[in-house]
């Protein structure tokens, strides 16, 4: 049975401003899956609370529950098959339901650059609440699952998406996706 007749699951994971999103949903819309943001799902949170990003790690210190509905609707949906799922923790998520575990990466003054264009504030802003949340969700997820962010076994691929443009990025990867698929 061929990869896409068994519906298959893809993860992007990484640290924050490493273009999962961006790369999941184009690899979704190529192969016609579900996309999944995990951060999007947070931010959806966030909205409704009338919170912002910071401002809901701070309260999923406390409150386990946050992340652990979110966290369900990641497991929902790798179970169910045919999605792309970006989030830090996708990969653990999705866990043998995943036909490939993709961990992007780049340096921090990049992804700050990014997310500061992305959200609209500055770059001082943007490296402060970038720090301090991934501070908190290291810490939050090694507490609640027993997850260590920083151990990349669990992952098929690490790529640096800093390496080249955009564009290129979006093709290598589609490319790398496609031969997953089909073999």
């Amino acid at each position: 049975m061929s990869a896409l007749k068994r519906k298959p699951v893809i993860t992007f994971s990484g640290p924050h401003g490493t273009g999962k999103t961006t790369y999941a949903r184009a690899v979704a819309q190529e192969f016609n899956l579900k996309h999944l943001s995990i951060g999007g799902l947070f931010r959806q949170v966030a909205e409704k609370r009338g919170l912002t990003l910071l401002e809901l790690t701070r309260l999923a210190e406390e409150d386990g529950s946050i992340d652990r509905f979110i966290d369900d609707e990641a497991r929902k949906e790798a179970e169910k098959g045919g999605v792309v799922i970006d989030g830090q923790l996708s990969a653990w998520m999705a866990g043998e339901n995943a036909l490939l575990k993709i961990y992007l990466t780049a340096p921090l003054p990049v992804r700050v650059k990014r997310i500061a264009e992305r959200d609209g504030v500055s770059l001082e802003e943007a490296e402060k609440a970038t720090v301090e949340r991934e501070r908190a969700e290291k810490e939050r997820y090694l507490r609640l699952y027993g997850i260590d962010v920083d151990d990349l076994s669990v992952y098929d691929l690490i790529v640096d998406t800093d390496l080249m443009p955009l564009e290129e990025m979006t093709a290598t990867l589609k490319n790398i996706v496609r031969s997953v698929l089909e073999s």
